[in-house]
């Protein structure tokens, strides 16, 4: 069996995997040290978190598509039309812009990516970009972007248990270090105080334990993104930023999916990915950002899912998407 081949059956096995604990569908792979759902407890062999629901959508949230079912359109919030940034006029050509499209259509919920090439300053946001996605463990990188921060403004460095706590948070996904880290930072609150001076202006950090259910757009992540990897001016250091890119560049195997898809043949990546399954529909957020190199460009990446059948097709959809839309920033 190939390796993608092998990923999928793998990744089929763990959505089928799912457990029901404390009243929350929670999937997760046998050997992921944790998923993307808040507070919840790690399922897999060696876990030790303790079980916490997660809490349904609130009436009047936006509701993903039933299960199976792939309208033509992705038109489940009231978001802008999508529309390509004018950073790079002509750097789009037809067919990779209806090849965007095509992807983006195949979402049964929701989705939006974002991207910039950082050699030529391009830029692109499509789908629904005004649509507040769940971040699932995406939210971790934001954790420790906001951890070094701090660290910076006091004049300290990382104490070696917070290092090894990040590293399990990025590296491994774990969702009990993510619990521990955020209360270093001081909290929903206090991320959020440091995502404004980053400019994240569309996220929110999840309180009560949830930081799994943060909201945020594609545009924010990719705003995030331009802080770790970006070479515009950033609220991190050098040090810092070199230091949150090495762990992302290192996540365990099984987590490399997603944005990766869009990295040439033997180019390198470094991402960060979130996936939740929902307990009051079934259906899967699954997003994937990061940084990835493609024919001496170097792209950041941001694509957001939700309402998505199974883990296995929201997967496919961010990778389609990835590729499409850096295709599309790329030019012909």
């Amino acid at each position: 069996m190939s390796q993608t081949g092998a990923r999928r059956a793998f990744l089929t096995l763990a959505a089928v995997s799912a457990v029901l604990v404390g009243g929350a569908f929670v999937a997760h792979s046998p050997l992921a040290h944790g998923s993307a759902v808040a507070a919840t407890a790690r399922i897999s062999p060696g876990g030790t978190g303790s079980p916490s629901p997660v809490p349904s959508r609130s009436a009047g949230s936006p509701t993903p598509s039933p299960a199976g079912s792939r309208p033509s359109t992705t038109t489940p919030s009231p978001s802008p039309s999508p529309s390509a940034s004018a950073d790079a006029p002509g750097s789009q050509d037809a067919a990779s812009a209806r090849q965007l499209d095509s992807a983006l259509a195949d979402a049964a919920g929701s989705a939006a990516v974002a991207v910039a090439d950082l050699s030529t300053g391009a830029t692109l946001s499509r789908g629904d970009t005004g649509h507040l996605f769940d971040t699932a463990s995406i939210v971790k990188a934001d954790i420790l972007a906001a951890l070094l921060v701090e660290h910076q403004d006091a004049g300290t460095t990382l104490t070696a248990d917070q290092r090894e706590l990040a590293t399990r948070m990025i590296e491994q996904s774990d969702n009990d270090a993510a619990t521990s880290l955020l209360a270093e930072v001081g909290g929903p609150e206090e991320l959020d105080e440091i995502n404004a001076r980053f400019g994240l202006h569309h996220t929110t950090v999840g309180t009560g334990g949830y930081w799994g259910l943060t909201t945020t757009t594609a545009v924010d992540q990719l705003t995030l993104l331009q802080q770790i990897f970006g070479t515009r001016p950033s609220k991190l250091s050098t040090a810092s930023r070199n230091y949150v890119r090495s762990l992302m560049g290192e996540v365990e195997a099984d987590q490399n999916w997603g944005v990766s898809a869009a990295a040439g043949s033997g180019d390198g990546y470094a991402l960060k990915n979130g996936w939740l399954s929902r307990s009051a529909t079934g259906l899967w957020v699954i997003n994937s950002i990061g940084e990835v190199d493609r024919d001496g460009h170097t792209y950041l990446v941001a694509v957001l899912s939700d309402g998505n059948p199974t883990m296995d097709d929201g997967i496919s959809l961010v990778e389609h998407i990835a590729e499409a839309a850096v295709a599309q920033v790329a030019g012909p």
